[in-house]
């Protein structure tokens, strides 16, 4: 069989010769080529490089049928040693702008992660860390978009193993975009599903988010990368991933600096943003050095956001001077962070500030709570017997979620009214999405069941799309107030921007195949 088999290359090599040759004769010859090269390539072991490159000469013609035919027909080359060079050179290919090109080539990426996923991901991560930028783009987004794809007995242990060690390095340097899609690829491994490896990823964001150096809030890129660094860590939380270090890094850095943030993106209220993601993460804070001083600064920022009542003149009535807008939105986030920290420190109010300062809180409180029933009661009345498609318009869909923000306030402030104070409540905060949700009842509701806030026969519709920004103005009246801008997307690189993750140096390479 053997010698079968010698008699054979030794006869047909100098057709196969002939047939390499090919590439350089006409279009027929060239189809012909690029079928019959793989088709006998492992019948002649002494040729296999010059018959991979003329596949790629073939893989570089002009007519875009040739370049199809030999674009399929590469994976019959990855065998052995030359699965890591295939797999370089298709990830090279991606940069094609023809749809149907670039479609082959993601298929035959496939079809040889089929036959060495490890291979087929050295020759990736060979491009991502030292390929061309556009070679670099696509790589990483095929791997964010095909990686979950693959099976089990594809993506073993220790190919997922691989991916993860890859992926660190190429998050040395990385752009906000590349940052957020690296992300989405490690997340979705099977083998960090566990705690220990949702600690790991979150550590690789921690690294990611410099959280050892200071805040410069003038620097958009800065601000941008925390912002980036936070909404990934955020949904790996939880009541044993812990949030510690990012609470702690907002309210020692960001908070003091919140009203000279800079936006990376003009139409961000960052300051309303900064505020949503500090709440959310702080339900999962751990154990912190530095609880009193935390719970300090948020209990000064939400002093900064609840007016205190406008004077009164000697008739007893208000002063001419404007009242002061209640911002609904910002209180909710602040309140409830507080309300989170606190129930660490309960006897905070009582014990660790002074008396002036807890009575002017009071005051402030009580103010705010005032205006919040007026807000309710006239939320209640323009939402009452809507139902269905009445609730549909964009108008009333914003005031089921401003119905939304002052419940959870009304809450958070009876919670503090107590004496001593208590944090016991739970409520969900507006821009999360609910379990179940419920038209509004033709029914005026109660009292009780207006400050009931996550108690449920809450009338909420289906929250808003959360793809826009949303302003609510109010019925105007003594307690005018403003509700806030509505940014409930998350994640995502705002405006398609690539910066602010690092400048990673131009390359300037040629074909390397």
């Amino acid at each position: 069989m053997f010698m079968d088999k010698v008699s054979f290359t030794l006869q047909h090599k100098d057709a196969y010769q002939v047939i390499l040759d090919g590439v350089k004769g006409g279009p027929k010859e060239k189809r012909l080529a690029a079928q019959f090269i793989p088709k006998f390539f492992s019948s002649f072991p002494e040729l296999a490089d010059a018959a991979i490159n003329a596949q790629l000469d073939l893989c570089e013609d002009e007519d875009v049928s040739i370049r199809r035919q030999a674009i399929k027909e590469l994976p019959r080359f990855a065998t052995g040693e030359n699965i890591l060079r295939v797999a370089d050179i298709l990830t090279q290919l991606l940069q094609t702008d023809d749809t149907a090109e670039f479609n082959q080539v993601n298929a035959a990426l496939i079809s040889i992660f089929k036959i060495d996923a490890k291979g087929t991901l050295g020759g990736l991560f060979s491009q991502i860390l030292q390929g061309e930028d556009i070679v670099r783009e696509r790589a990483i987004k095929f791997l964010s978009a095909k990686l979950k794809t693959l099976p089990e007995d594809v993506m073993t242990k220790e190919v997922e193993d691989y991916v993860f060690a890859e992926t660190k390095k190429v998050l040395e340097d990385v752009t906000g975009e590349e940052f957020v899609l690296l992300m989405r690829v490690v997340s979705g491994l099977r083998v960090l599903q566990t705690v220990h490896g949702r600690q790991q990823l979150v550590e690789l964001v921690v690294e990611q988010a410099f959280l050892e150096q200071a805040l410069n809030p003038a620097d958009p890129d800065t601000v941008d990368r925390l912002l980036q660094c936070t909404r990934q860590a955020l949904p790996l939380f939880s009541k044993n991933v812990h949030s510690t270090r990012f609470v702690t890094y907002f309210c020692d850095h960001v908070l003091p600096n919140l009203s000279t943030l800079t936006s990376p993106v003009a139409e961000l209220d960052i300051q309303l943003e900064v505020l949503k993601l500090l709440a959310e993460m702080s339900p999962f804070c751990g154990d912190m050095e530095k609880l009193e001083a935390n719970l300090n600064m948020l209990f000064t920022k939400l002093l900064e956001f609840m007016p205190l009542p406008p004077e009164e003149v000697e008739n007893g009535e208000n002063s001419a001077s404007e009242e002061p807008k209640l911002q609904f939105s910002y209180v909710e986030c602040l309140l409830y962070g507080f309300h989170q920290l606190g129930k660490k420190l309960p006897d905070f109010l009582l014990d660790k500030v002074d008396a002036e300062r807890l009575k002017d809180f009071k005051i402030r409180l009580q103010y705010f709570a005032r205006g919040l029933q007026v807000y309710i009661r006239q939320l209640r009345v323009a939402l009452q017997g809507k139902t269905g498609d009445a609730l549909k318009t964009e108008e009333n869909k914003i005031k089921v979620v401003a119905l939304k923000i002052t419940n959870n306030i009304n809450v958070l402030i009876k919670d503090l009214f107590h004496n001593p104070p208590s944090y016991k409540s739970t409520v969900t905060l507006s821009w999360k999405p609910v379990q179940k949700t419920e038209a509004v009842a033709p029914k005026r509701p109660s009292g009780e069941e207006m400050g009931s806030g996550g108690s449920t026969k809450k009338q909420i519709s289906p929250l808003p799309r959360r793809d826009a920004r949303q302003i609510y103005n109010p019925p105007s009246g003594k307690y005018s107030a403003s509700i806030g801008n509505f940014n409930y997307e998350r994640g995502g690189f705002r405006g398609g921007r690539g910066r602010g993750f690092g400048a990673r140096g131009n390359r300037s390479r040629g074909r390397i195949y």
